[in-house]
């Protein structure tokens, strides 16, 4: 059900960001909807997320009810922090958003663009699995204004989503992808690599299935496993192999190679995308530090330097909510240093990069081995920006100590 949330100080009960907080109305401000069911609970899952017999207390089918009262209750707090902004970008993610019924998104939906406004040519994205995507889901998101579907594809090869435990079929992703254009929406399609049992061949087929179906953007991530996850546990028995990371490095060099030779540019060292249009500009406003609000429970949210997070079960969040209470777990105001650390953490894993004057004195003199070691361009570094070369971002963590350190 998702790790567990950072300690903070608390939050006052109307959700009130700290005194002198104002916000910049002009700046970007995206918004994140948080839909925490699914089916299944995969095995390598971590995040905040919940089966029918894991809810307790809360109802799937009054959760966009629930959810519009926070955002009713976001916006007296920014109104009282200097005003409201349209969202430049909406995304809803999960858990698996369209086990929701698409009225119930377009509902969220309709509460966001009725409190804040939403820019006209603003990207709004819908994660899916892809067997829950028919025509007339497709149909019924694009009427309510969504513009994108991003598809869990994961894989290609029935044994690795086995091992992932996925619940679709290979061959409904393309029939996914298929509802998706014919209801004119930009798609995107999410990978994962390095999971037990899967080959280089494997990986390879993914690929080509993927770059087969055309997308306008494509993921690809690295399995992790974390801690107190089903995968974690049958690892620690030996039932099933560790990923090995010479393999996952060798997977994500062919990834690479395999989309440039589609089309695809990086943009951010687990995303490719056909051109600078296609980009999921919801992201990249996390790694450059903008302004949005995440709904729903164990949504994080960061507004103007203030960083604060929900309580993570839906019962809780609903009873919050309902006794007009902010469902906020806790907050913070990150200090200069950390929020160096993750300015570099995270604007040096996309292709823009992050200026040299950015970074203090150790840093700097890092530049110059980090380039001989062939983990930042050279010439882009003399001009003033660290942008990773494809070796940099295999080995990206260790860039980010050595130029924070």
């Amino acid at each position: 059900m998702g790790s567990a949330l950072p300690l903070g100080e608390p939050v006052p009960a109307d959700g009130s960001l700290p005194s002198g907080t104002l916000v910049d109305a002009a700046a970007p401000f995206g918004v994140y909807l948080h839909v925490p069911f699914c089916r299944v609970r995969c095995g390598y899952c971590d995040f905040n997320t919940y089966t029918s017999s894991e809810l307790r207390g809360a109802r799937q089918d009054e959760y966009a009810d629930t959810l519009l009262g926070e955002v009713d209750l976001a916006a007296r707090v920014l109104e009282r922090a200097g005003g409201l902004r349209p969202a430049s970008t909406v995304f809803f993610g999960g858990g698996t958003p369209t086990l929701l019924p698409p009225g119930d998104l377009a509902r969220m939906l309709d509460g966001v663009r009725r409190t804040f406004g939403v820019d006209a040519d603003a990207e709004i994205t819908v994660e899916a699995n892809p067997d829950t995507v028919t025509d007339a889901v497709a149909a019924e998101l694009a009427a309510s204004g969504v513009t994108r579907l991003s598809i869990g594809m994961q894989s290609a090869v029935p044994h690795v989503l086995a091992a992932l435990d996925r619940t679709h079929e290979p061959a409904s992703v393309g029939t996914a992808v298929t509802a998706a254009r014919g209801a004119g929406l930009d798609v995107s399609v999410d990978l994962i690599y390095g999971a037990p049992g899967e080959s280089i061949d494997d990986w390879r087929a993914s690929l080509d299935a993927a770059v087969a179906l055309e997308p306008d953007h494509v993921s690809a991530y690295a399995l992790i496993i974390e801690d107190g996850t089903k995968l974690a546990r049958q690892i620690r028995r030996g039932e099933v192999v560790a990923p090995d990371d010479d393999l996952q490095a060798d997977m994500y060099e062919l990834a690479d190679e395999q989309f440039a030779d589609a089309g695809f540019d990086w943009y951010e060292v687990s995303n490719w995308a056909r051109d600078e249009r296609h980009r999921s500009r919801h992201n990249l406003a996390y790694w450059t530090g903008a302004d949005w609000w995440g709904f729903g429970p164990g949504a994080h949210s960061h507004i103007s330097g203030t960083r604060f997070w929900n309580v993570k079960h839906p019962a809780a969040y609903a009873q919050r909510l309902a006794a007009g209470e902010s469902p906020a777990a806790g907050r913070e105001v990150p200090d200069a240093s950390a929020r160096l650390l993750e300015n570099v953490l995270l604007r040096s894993r996309i292709r823009e990069g992050l200026a040299v004057a950015d970074l203090l004195g150790e840093g700097r003199h890092a530049v110059a081995a980090l380039i001989a070691d062939g983990l930042i361009d050279g010439p882009t570094a003399l001009r003033g920006r660290i942008v990773l070369t494809r070796r940099g971002r295999l080995l990206a963590d260790a860039v980010v100590r050595a130029l924070t350190e």
